[in-house]
């Protein structure tokens, strides 16, 4: 019989998902970032020999440079993405997970979430239909077509001696805009990480006043994203303005 669980255990579940993965590891999220201890088990779990690795997030998702290289120097693993995904599902060839946790730190760690978690066995019936949908994803879903590599600095070839004393610059992104968005409703504000919400939603926010509410947009890029006040600003838009 299915099991219900809630963020603890869902957290645990996914693990232990990942860590008995023998023949297949289907990872179907919208929105992905990778915990270390979650990088350690899928490492272990792309060393089975002949395992079946995929994972699929949403075409606008902002993935973490640091997460598509780890998962593109896997053997046996492909990226792959699709337009509107809201699914999340986690599957072995033992056990299937559906549930509202987004493999990303922040909801593991923050949000709170349920899940049934299903046996291949004792579940037969559910799990096929889990898998025969989940099969229907990664198909329809497109590669992920770039790669991530690291910068690496040119060494001084046939330069006078002053030249090699001068340290390597990296040529940094151009200033960002004056220009933010609401997280929550994506209207145009004024760019300011600690009032990332506009007049009307900001009233809404503070009949609660959570900071770590899931809010919809990145507050610089305005791009869909999993933010909060706390955490207004995505991956991608935060490593831009810190360099």
């Amino acid at each position: 019989m299915a099991k219900f669980s809630t963020t603890n255990g869902v957290s645990a579940a996914i693990d232990e998902l990942v860590k008995s993965a023998r023949k297949r590891l289907f990872l179907i999220s919208p929105y992905i970032q990778i915990s270390k201890n979650l990088r350690s088990l899928i490492k272990e779990a792309d060393r089975q020999p002949l395992i079946d690795i995929k994972v699929i997030c949403r075409k606008d998702s902002n993935w973490s440079p640091d997460d598509i290289s780890f998962l593109q120097d896997l053997e046996n693993a492909k990226l792959k993405s699709i337009e509107g995904l809201h699914a999340k599902i986690y599957l072995n060839e033992s056990t299937a997970i559906i549930t509202s946790m987004n493999l990303y730190l922040h909801s593991q760690q923050n949000n709170k979430e349920v899940g049934l978690i299903f046996d291949a066995v004792e579940d037969k019936v559910m799990y096929d239909q889990i898998f025969l949908e989940v099969t229907r994803l990664i198909e329809d879903a497109d590669k992920i077509q770039y790669k991530v590599t690291l910068e690496k600095e040119q060494p001084v070839i046939n330069k006078p001696e002053k030249a090699k004393e001068k340290p390597f610059i990296k040529v940094t992104s151009p200033q960002i805009s004056n220009k933010g968005y609401c997280i929550r409703c994506r209207a145009e504000i004024p760019l300011n990480p600690d009032e990332p919400l506009c007049s009307k939603d900001l009233k809404s926010w503070a009949r609660w006043g959570k900071r770590e509410y899931p809010e919809k947009y990145c507050h610089i890029c305005g791009k869909e994203s999993e933010q909060s006040v706390a955490k207004p600003v995505c991956i991608s838009c935060y490593k831009k303005s810190h360099k």
